[in-house]
């Protein structure tokens, strides 16, 4: 259940096109389409981190 949420989660947000399929709101100038995308980056990588750490520590090499 929490390879759901932490791997898949911000990959149905990034193919979830008409979240992000306008110009409003700007954020810095730039329209949403571009800040959408540029946060789920780190969002990405926080949430496969946390995936990480939750694992048990049995399977992590040494």
């Amino acid at each position: 259940m929490k390879f759901l949420i932490f791997i898949l989660g911000p990959s149905l947000l990034a193919i979830a096109v008409p979240l992000y399929n306008r110009i409003e709101p700007r954020l810095a100038g730039f329209p949403v389409f571009y800040w959408y995308l540029l946060l789920l980056i780190p969002f990405g990588s926080l949430c496969l981190y946390l995936y990480d750490r939750g694992r048990s520590d049995d399977r992590r090499p040494e």
